[in-house]
């Protein structure tokens, strides 16, 4: 029987910052991974966005750790020379959407975003002048960052502290017995003095597992697939641009890559649950990430209403992910949902559930409070 203090289920990026973030604590770890490699779930399939904290409720957990998180990420980026940039962002607005620009300004500024500015659509046009918009609001602290490179640096720094990583290893079960968990992997036995579900799109699925959970604790799980169109040619563009938030997401916006690649996206595609045995066989794999040709028309549509030149077949199908959200089509976003022992009453388990948007982010304030619930 293995026995380690801290076992961490889910090896995307929150999940190898709390292991980095026990690890550098002197804690003996553990990381399950179900796939061959780490980071292979949402993880790999996001814009790499630097979020500044603009969106989300004042005093909500997404609000709180992204602002806090873009800190830590851009001083971690720095220290250990991951490649990243803050390009900076312009959120564009027609008059008719100017009141819900100035309350997205209003919010960003209560949560601590501090260097926002509104600005004319003249004053857009001078920052971008492919711009088209009648009013803007700019954000210089928003960034990208090379996210495959931040999960191998945060992996590195966690094995460099003794942890452990084992892939292709699916948690099967746990039970708390004696004071600490004991959890079936691969036919054989592990236990911790700390269990941390971060799963991501398997974490409804790992919570099910779990002995001692009371059934009204775990919510039910809403998938949202987000297709990205890729530009060929020339980008006009130096700056992320972003319109003013749709349900269900950020709406249909530029990103650029480090290599200079742009791309538009995420939509919102609402995907069918899987049913109990397909989640029980882990959902990465279960989706598909293949982009759909003919959602190229709403793509042009959209991007128009902000870049009036797009030229005529400049878009072709890029890629895909599948963000896990606790609320359905037309409800309200959801916070994160992180359960600890004053939730389930279950000594040394953290459950970590709806880890959307902004987790990159936030992945190295999530991995601090992590440790301070446990």
């Amino acid at each position: 029987m293995n026995s380690v203090d801290v076992l961490v289920v889910g090896a995307g990026v929150i999940g190898l910052a709390i292991a980095r973030e026990f690890a550098m604590a002197g804690k003996e770890v553990v990381i399950l991974e179900a796939e061959r490699h780490y980071g292979t779930g949402t993880s790999s399939r996001n814009s790499g966005v630097i979020h500044a904290g603009i969106y989300y409720p004042t005093d909500s957990k997404k609000a709180q750790w992204c602002v806090r998180g873009r800190h830590l990420l851009y001083e971690y980026a720095r220290a250990r020379h991951i490649d990243h940039k803050p390009i900076g962002k312009v959120i564009v607005a027609r008059q008719a959407e100017a009141t819900r620009l100035e309350a997205l300004y209003a919010t960003g500024r209560s949560n601590g975003v501090d260097d926002l500015e509104l600005i004319s659509g003249q004053e857009a046009q001078r920052l971008e002048p492919a711009l088209g918009c009648d009013l803007a609001m700019y954000s210089p602290s928003t960034g990208i960052i090379d996210a495959h490179a931040l999960m191998h640096a945060l992996l590195a720094d966690a094995q460099a502290h003794g942890a452990v990583i084992a892939v292709e290893s699916r948690f099967q079960s746990a039970q708390h017995l004696g004071g600490r968990w004991h959890c079936e992997v691969l036919g054989e036995t592990i236990t911790s003095e700390i269990l941390i579900n971060s799963a991501g799109l398997d974490a409804i699925a790992v919570a099910r597992r779990i002995v001692g959970i009371r059934p009204e604790l775990i919510p039910e799980m809403f998938f949202a697939k987000g297709n990205y169109a890729r530009l060929m040619g020339r980008c006009p563009f130096t700056r992320l641009i972003y319109p003013v938030p749709v349900p269900g997401g950020l709406g249909t916006h530029l990103t650029i890559d480090l290599g200079g690649q742009a791309s538009f996206g995420p939509d919102v595609e609402w995907v069918p649950s899987p049913t109990p045995e397909q989640a029980g066989k882990g959902l990465v794999g279960h989706f598909s990430y293949q982009v759909d040709e003919s959602r190229l028309t709403r793509f042009e549509a959209d991007v128009r209403t902000w870049w009036p030149g797009l030229p005529d077949c400049a878009l072709a199908p890029g890629y895909a992910g599948v963000r896990p959200k606790l609320v359905g089509p037309n409800q309200p976003a959801a916070d994160y949902l992180v359960q600890g022992p004053k939730e389930h009453g279950l000594e040394g388990l953290v459950n970590l559930m709806g880890m959307e948007s902004p987790g990159l982010t936030s992945c190295l304030a999530i991995a601090q409070a992590v440790r301070e619930i446990v």
